[in-house]
């Protein structure tokens, strides 16, 4: 079975010969101090720790045109990104710009919505054209729009605003056939997972939380198999040692045995992350998730 494959079977609750062992985002500047702390100058890490391929690339600025001949024979997960959230797509880059879209959230939501509509339709666009050259695996939303205490706008305002740029985007993925829609989110969007679901969202990507109060053990009893898991392994306990990091594997395999699920740390591998607990992570993936080098 190859990754692509076994991506599928994982996200449709079917029987993979293992789930999924994907690869890390490294943070610039992380080789550099793990060599400092015995990573050999000339290790490549992918050779280290074999994983499961997968790519997320942006229509928007990779150069996917040249990759389409590549891709249709792959045999590797390909997902992409396909919409910015609503703060981005209004224009949040900084607490200025931030302090500017919450005035118009409040004061204006009509332009609001009609620039969420018209944001939603050239994404929709674009998928149209690159999805008539080649299959997705996954679909991925990036929402950016919380803190670890919870949502900035509230759920009535979310509700307001995300199915305008949303829906036309899942019309075209759907008629393409992608089935897994990911809600990649930052902090704690918990409050707002209900309507999530509702919008359509098969799937979550929890990135650097909180795993109190983004428990994905009690998201799953919340929302049981219509909500798929990426993620889940506190990045946290990468930084403290390997006690930490086993408790973090312990949690992660009372979820394994339900499907759905593919472990992995909640966040890109910063600098303060020693080598010594990521090698004693990646060990613990490749156990837990039964990958055959």
């Amino acid at each position: 079975m190859n990754s692509r494959e076994r991506f599928h079977q994982t996200m449709q609750y079917g029987t993979p010969d293992h789930v999924p062992c994907f690869e890390d985002g490294l943070r610039e500047g992380v080789l550099d101090v793990w060599r400092q702390q015995g990573l050999p100058p000339d290790d490549d890490l992918a050779r280290q720790f074999p994983h499961d391929r997968h790519e997320l690339v942006d229509p928007d600025s990779d150069p996917w045109t040249r990759s389409v001949e590549r891709w249709r024979n792959r045999d590797h997960v390909l997902m992409m990104r396909v919409h910015d959230g609503i703060f981005l797509s209004l224009g949040v880059e900084g607490w200025t710009s931030f302090r500017e879209v919450v005035r118009l959230l409040v004061r204006d939501p009509a332009f609001v919505r009609k620039t969420m509509r018209a944001k939603g339709k050239a994404a929709a666009r674009v998928m149209e054209r690159v999805l008539r050259r080649v299959e997705i695996d996954a679909a991925i939303f990036v929402e950016p729009l919380c803190d670890n205490t919870g949502p900035l706008i509230s759920p009535r305002m979310y509700q307001d605003f995300a199915p305008e740029g949303y829906g036309p985007v899942f019309e075209v993925l759907r008629r393409h056939g992608v089935e897994t829609f990911v809600f990649m989110s930052f902090g704690n969007p918990r409050p707002l997972l209900p309507m999530v679901v509702n919008l359509g969202f098969n799937c979550l990507w929890a990135c650097e939380v909180n795993p109190e109060t983004m428990s994905y053990a009690d998201i799953r009893r919340e929302f049981g198999p219509k909500l798929r898991l990426i993620g889940g392994i506190d990045l946290d306990a990468l930084r403290q040692d390997t006690h930490a990091i086993e408790r973090e594997f312990r949690r992660a395999g009372s979820l394994l045995g339900d499907g759905g699920y593919i472990p992995l740390a909640d966040g890109r591998i910063r600098e303060d992350v020693p080598y010594g607990n990521y090698v004693h992570y990646r060990r613990q993936l490749e156990r837990i998730t039964g990958f055959r080098k």
